[in-house]
Formats: structure tokens, sequence, C-alpha cells
């Protein structure tokens, strides 16, 4: 039998036929359906006042409580930030004083509500008038009034920071711990100090599990800056669409403006989210190509019938024994 019968008698491999999904499409049509209604509902409806969302929605008041909110988002976030890392360090850490001192900050700012802690910073001032440096019992060296260093909008910054250092000490601590040990020492055998091994082998490893919950933690922080009115801190954007509703009476087109800037904010911090994870899963996060799923035994048949590529060079090759012979 020839190469060519061989062919012809070699098994056909499946030709897999996509399962339907009529499931599909039918959820798909009543979703479709139920938007539809929606948004002919929003639009329709005039009680929504969609001319009063197109005046305000580029007022002055408003674009400026979109810069403050943006301000007191990055900077307590940079606090958190940076006060997270030294916990998730000194959680980590052999002195226990360090330990358990992380824990017990830890423990703190997530077991007390944020609106208190606020309403504590806003009367920081009443509790302790005066912020002064001295010899304990002893002479006072300088004292400031405590109302010119913690203004509203530090105390705001402040009471955000604190807070939110807690929930990022326990996700960097997470990140922290899903580096492997030996990665550490085998740094540690190429005579790396502590602080360079951390910074440069453990935290660039860390931050692929550390980024999206970060992420999630500043998407919650720019919709938390609307409680800073508890400071009290008055020029947000959220206390600036109450205030301009409270002006004309009409509440439902000024929150309607506030959740459309909180949504094209939260929207480009999604992007930025993206590009981050991107960064730092290279290597990782690999898309592949979807495997082609075939017949095992009907490949397998085929693999015995047809000749393989390498076996047919050792069937032409000459041997000058056998001619010499």
């Amino acid at each position: 039998m020839d190469h060519h019968q061989q062919g012809h008698n070699a098994p056909v491999l499946n030709n897999s036929v996509p399962v339907r999904h009529p499931g599909r499409w039918i959820s798909a049509i009543i979703i479709l359906g139920v938007v539809a209604l929606m948004v002919q509902s929003v639009i329709t409806n005039h009680n929504f006042r969609w001319d009063v969302v197109g005046t305000y929605i580029l007022d002055v008041k408003v674009v400026q409580g979109v810069g403050w909110t943006l301000l007191l988002t990055v900077a307590s976030m940079v606090i958190a930030i940076v006060l997270a890392i030294l916990l998730a360090v000194m959680r980590q850490s052999d002195n226990p004083v360090l330990r358990y001192t992380s824990w017990v900050w830890v423990w703190f700012f997530r077991g007390t509500p944020v609106y208190t802690q606020l309403v504590f910073w806003g009367l920081i001032a009443v509790l302790y008038p005066k912020i002064s440096a001295g010899v304990p019992f002893g002479p006072e060296l300088f004292s400031l009034d405590t109302s010119t260093v913690i203004t509203a909008l530090v105390a705001a910054i402040l009471g955000l920071g604190l807070n939110e250092s807690a929930y990022l000490a326990e996700i960097f601590r997470a990140g922290l711990k899903s580096v492997d040990k030996g990665q550490t020492e085998a740094a540690a055998a190429l005579g790396m100090g502590g602080g360079k091994i951390m910074w440069r082998i453990i935290l660039p490893q860390a931050m692929r599990i550390i980024v999206p919950p970060t992420g999630n933690e500043t998407i919650g922080m720019l919709k938390t800056t609307s409680l800073v009115l508890a400071v009290p801190f008055t020029l947000d954007l959220t206390f600036a669409t109450n205030a301009l509703a409270n002006r004309i009476y009409l509440p439902v087109p000024l929150l309607i403006v506030a959740a459309i800037w909180y949504l094209v904010i939260t929207s480009l911090l999604m992007v930025g989210q993206h590009y981050i994870e991107a960064y730092y899963g290279k290597g990782v996060d690999v898309n592949q190509a979807p495997a082609v799923v075939i017949n095992p035994a009907a490949a397998k048949a085929a693999a015995a019938v047809a000749p393989s590529a390498d076996a047919e060079p050792a069937l032409k090759m000459d041997f000058p024994e056998d001619e010499a012979k």
C-alpha cells in the first residue's frame, strides 16, 4: 500500500459544531428591552430636568468642587500609601514592638467609622488649642495655634489618609506575603541589604497583587470625600452641588450633575488602573491562544497511519558498508 492509499484511509478528525445557546439570545433580548425602557423613561421624564443638568454641569462652583475632590483624593491616597508600606513592613518585622504597634494602628482605624474620625479631626483645635514642644514637665520650647496649622483642608486630608492607611496596610501585607521567601534568601545570599531587597526584589513582584485592590480603594476614596462635611470642609463636589440644589430648590438635577462627574472621574481612574496592572503583570498575565479541541482517539490513529516526517530520511539513507559488500 503506497502513501496515497494510506492517506485516503487515515481517519478524519472530528469537525466539531459549536453548541447552540438559545438562552443567551433570550437573556440578551430581555436585558436590552429593560435597558431601552429605562433609557426611554429617563429621557422622557421631565422631572429629571435635563435642562437644569445642562446648565449646571460646567458651573464654576461645580468645576471647582471637582478640583477640590481630586485634591482630597490624591493627597489622602499618597499619605495612606506611604503609611501602608511602613505599617506592612512593621507587621512583618521580628521586633515585637513594631509588630504590635502596626496591629494596634490597623485595629483602631479600621474599627472606628471614618465619619467619626473626620468629626474628631474637625474638633482637634477644641481638644488641643495649641501644639507645643518642649521638655516633659519642663520649659516649653515653642507653641503654635492649632487652628492655623490644622485647617479644614488639612484635617480632611489627615482624616481620610489615616483611615485609609489601615485598609491599605492589610492589602500591602498580603502582597508582600505573596512573594516567595526564597526571593529574599537569594537576594541576601548575593549580599543585598534589607532595604534594597524590599525595594528592588519584593515590592516589584508584590505590586501585581497590590495594584487591583489599591485601585478599588482609590475609587472608594473618591466617593468617601463626600463625607468631609463632617470636618467641616465645604468646597468638595458633593457640598457644591448640594448648595446649588438648596438655592434653586431642585435637588434631583444637581444630584445627577454630581453623579455624572463622579462617573467621569471613576472611569478615568479605571483606565489608569488598567495600564498600571498591565505594566506590573508583564510576563505573567499573558494572553494565551485557545487550544484546539480534537478527538484524541482520531488524532492517535492518524499519527499511527500517516508516515512521520522524521522517519522518511531514515528510509532513504544509504549505508556505504552495504555497497562495498
